[in-house]
């Protein structure tokens, strides 16, 4: 039990309705179908729902106060507190925070924001943390990890409320640092309010997340990401980007700077490509603020330099040895993140999450620069998305592989043949020599079935996913589990 003044504790607001003087609150609910006697009931305003709309119903099953940002209708006779604030969602934050106790007064949070590059960072960061004998706890598009404990996510940043209990049963599992993608969504949404992170980290940032629900331009896509460098201490950024004076606009925190550019106060120098049997890698040497020669990482291309480096930016302001460094950068790896697969000894497999035109080009051409006998795409687009993405994705891998295979990847409610002829149509303004196979299995056996020696094959697009969306249901399908069934129906075949 929280008395309401304690969890108001912080915010402004006006008491519409009642005394919230010792009124004391059983839960914290934001959702009307959780509703229990003596509950304070955030109403949030959603992009299908309004909790407004519910607020005599929340009343009759027990809620004691509600906490609104509009008028709401509430039975007259009804004792019901009603506290009215200036946004809710933001409100939300705040009271959380309160209600789990400040959990993050016993940790040190570091937030990852940026267009690419978040999740890898963040494994990478845990990884070396882990390595120097820190107890890592981390939130991400691909799961929260809890000790032991991997729960799948349902978004890159949960609900405030969420995050706040997570943090909580963070600190009950002894660990002492968090970290975190932080998406520019939940910035705008302010899931990340009530709390200062101690590092706030920014990898780069170009055009994605516009449209309906979403961002309505680049500006304020832009601006929500720079939200998170006026809510946390320190600030380690990618200076190399070309947005990143922008980005840190009115920002309020100390600033160090990463990148490949001399401008950089860490700097990444001396890369070398790493190309042995089974492997592709890269190798550097960080030099500027520390200088730590022949840094290794097991996965290619300039953009595993940045996210190893961004790593580094972040953990050298621990308690971190060179060579604990060099050690779990060399070891890391991160599902679905330019993952290989042992399929052959004559040519690679590599399954990545790549799944818009700035991705997989960004991918491509990375691997083109490891000279492989052919760089064979396969990819599909999600359903229920824009068709400008798979005009581009198409055009991309057109362009920058020798062989595209057109395939399925989450329909959701369109007919996948629509999707595959829109990924052809980007394919036909190139020369690009393709096929369409609309079942991914057999899309993907096709690839290793007709794989020449020295070929890289990329299967892009699901990376960590272990399921397809078709009409609303997510039927089990990990790209893994398909590569060790051909595997094994070939063997069996012959």
């Amino acid at each position: 039990m929280k008395t309401l003044k304690e969890l108001l504790g912080g915010l402004e607001y006006k008491v519409v309705r009642g005394n919230v003087d010792e009124v004391e609150i059983s839960s914290v609910v934001y959702d009307s179908k959780k509703v229990e006697p003596g509950c304070l009931f955030i109403c949030i305003s959603g992009a299908r729902f309004d909790g407004h709309d519910f607020a005599a119903d929340v009343v009759d099953k027990g809620a004691r106060v509600l906490l609104t940002e509009k008028d709401v209708d509430i039975p007259g006779e009804s004792d019901a507190i009603v506290i009215r604030v200036e946004n809710t969602r933001y409100a939300m934050a705040f009271v959380s925070a309160a209600w789990f106790g400040h959990p993050v007064d016993h940790l040190t949070v570091i937030g990852v924001t940026g267009t690419k590059g978040k999740t890898t960072t963040t494994y990478l960061t845990k990884a070396v943390l882990e390595e120097a004998g820190y107890h890592v706890g981390l939130v991400g598009t691909i799961e929260t990890i809890i000790g032991d404990r991997h729960i799948p996510a349902k978004n890159t940043t949960p609900e405030s409320y969420v995050l706040q209990e997570t943090f909580a049963e963070m600190v009950k599992e002894g660990i002492n640092v968090v970290v975190m993608e932080v998406s520019s969504q939940a910035l705008m949404l302010h899931r990340t309010q009530g709390f200062v992170f101690d590092y706030g980290v920014f990898t780069n940032i170009e055009p994605d997340h516009i449209g309906p629900n979403e961002h309505e331009d680049f500006a304020d896509y832009l601006r929500c990401k720079g939200l998170l460098f006026k809510q946390c201490r320190v600030g380690i950024v990618n200076s190399d980007d070309p947005h990143t004076e922008e980005l840190l606009k009115d920002h309020t925190c100390e600033i160090r700077t990463f990148g490949l550019k001399e401008n950089a106060e860490l700097r990444a120098e001396d890369a070398e490509l790493i190309k042995t049997p089974g492997e592709l890698g890269v190798k550097f040497h960080i030099k500027g603020t520390y200088d730590i020669p022949d840094v290794e990482v097991g996965t290619p291309g300039s953009f595993s330099v940045y996210n190893a480096l961004c790593a580094s930016a972040i953990c050298l302001n621990f308690n971190v040895s060179d060579e604990q460094l060099k050690t779990a950068l060399k070891t890391a790896h991160v599902r679905g993140r330019i993952e290989a697969v042992p399929v052959s000894d004559s040519f690679s497999l590599i399954i990545d999450y790549a799944h818009n035109a700035m991705a997989l080009e960004s991918l491509l051409t990375s691997l083109r620069e490891y000279d492989p006998g052919r760089l064979v795409c396969v990819f599909g687009c999600g359903g229920n998305r824009s068709k400008l993405r798979r005009y581009e994705m198409g055009e991309v891998s057109g362009k920058l592989a020798d062989f595209t295979i057109i395939t399925s990847d989450n329909p959701r409610f369109e007919e996948p043949a629509d999707i595959m002829n829109d990924i052809e149509t980007g394919i036909l303004k190139t020369e690009g020599k393709y096929i369409k196979i609309q079942d991914r299995k057999e899309a993907i056996a096709y690839a290793i079935h007709n794989g020449q020696p020295g070929d890289l094959i990329i299967l892009a697009g699901k990376g960590h996913e272990d399921y397809q969306e078709i009409e609303g249901v997510k039927h089990p399908m990990d790209e893994r589990v398909l590569i060790h069934e051909i595997l094994e129906e070939d063997k069996k075949s012959n």
